[in-house]
C-alpha cells in the first residue's frame, strides 16, 4: 500500500510517498509458517505442511498455489463470512480478496468446504 502525504510550508505544498511495498509480487514459501506482506501470488512447496496467515494490513488480494498441505488463516475476520481457516491439499490453488474485514474466495480448485 502506498500513502501520499502532503505538508504545507508557507505557500508551497510538498508531497511524499511512504510505506512503499518492497515485497516481490511473487513469493515462494518454503517455511512452515508465512504471514502475507502484499504479495500477489504465493507458491508453497518443499515443506510438509504450511500455515499462511492472511494479513489484512498489507494484503487485499492474493492467489495461493499449494504443492503441499496448506492451512490458510486470516489474521482478523473470517473466510466467506463463516470459516476461521481453510485447508488446501497438494496441487490446489485458491484466490482470495479482502472486503470489509473478511476474506472471500473468488476462485479455487481442489477446495472442499463443508
Amino acid at each position: 500500500m502506498t500513502f501520499i502525504t502532503r505538508t504545507k510550508i508557507g505557500n508551497k505544498i510538498f508531497g511524499s510517498m511512504s510505506n512503499l511495498n518492497t515485497t516481490k509480487p511473487i513469493q515462494t514459501v518454503t517455511v512452515p509458517e508465512h504471514r502475507t506482506n502484499g504479495e500477489e501470488f504465493i507458491l508453497v512447496k518443499d515443506v510438509p505442511n504450511c500455515k499462511i496467515i492472511l494479513d489484512q494490513s498489507s494484503t487485499e488480494h492474493i492467489v495461493i498455489k499449494s504443492l503441499t498441505k496448506v492451512l490458510i488463516v486470516p489474521f482478523m475476520g473470517l473466510i466467506d463470512e463463516q470459516y476461521d481457516e481453510i485447508l488446501i491439499e497438494r496441487g490446489a490453488a485458491v484466490e482470495l480478496f479482502r472486503v470489509d474485514g473478511n476474506w472471500y474466495i473468488l476462485s479455487s480448485d481442489g477446495l472442499k468446504l463443508e
